[in-house]
């Protein structure tokens, strides 16, 4: 793809200049990243394991997990690289790449959440009707449209970004 400038790298300014206040937010925001990642780890191991937990909100959950952790992934490991580095830049295609993956995993996330909304809808509303509406095929479909929609929410998003005019050095 042309660029229609000559912006090849971005400078990150961080959160603070202060190299101590840089170490705090490394073991800060590195425990948090970690926290999380473990967190939505044991949610899906636990949800695949246990067959008690078949339903289609589990199926959701684990996908939701997932999602989160793809999408914490997207921006704190640069962020707390950066905070180690000297030299804290990003390439315009770095730049460009982790925007549409955050575009991309947050619109996954919130059409996910859309389509979890709709099951416990139809599980509190209509419980007779609940296994026959919410068959996996169904609950597959649900899944399937949350990723094309996170694609093209993403897509358009980045469309829209790398045109941009961007200011030189």
């Amino acid at each position: 793809m042309k660029q229609i400038n000559n912006v090849t790298e971005f400078i990150l300014l961080g959160l603070t200049q202060n190299p101590d206040v840089q170490k705090l937010l490394l073991v800060i925001f590195a425990l948090i990243y970690s926290l999380t990642l473990i967190g939505n780890l044991l949610i899906i191991v636990t949800v695949i394991s246990s067959p008690t937990l078949g339903s289609p909100m589990y199926f959701f959950l684990s996908f939701l997990s997932f999602v989160d952790g793809c999408c914490s992934s997207t921006m704190a490991p640069k962020m707390i690289f950066d905070l180690l580095a000297e030299r804290k830049t990003i390439s315009f295609n770095g730049c460009m790449t982790q925007i549409f993956a955050e575009h991309f995993f947050g619109g996954v996330e919130i059409i996910l959440l859309t389509a979890m909304a709709y099951d416990r809808y139809v599980a509190i509303c209509k419980p007779l009707h609940y296994m026959i509406t919410m068959n996996r095929r169904v609950c597959g479909f649900l899944v399937s449209t949350a990723w094309a929609g996170g694609f093209l929410h993403a897509l358009i998003q980045i469309l829209f970004m790398v045109w941009l005019p961007f200011c030189g050095p």
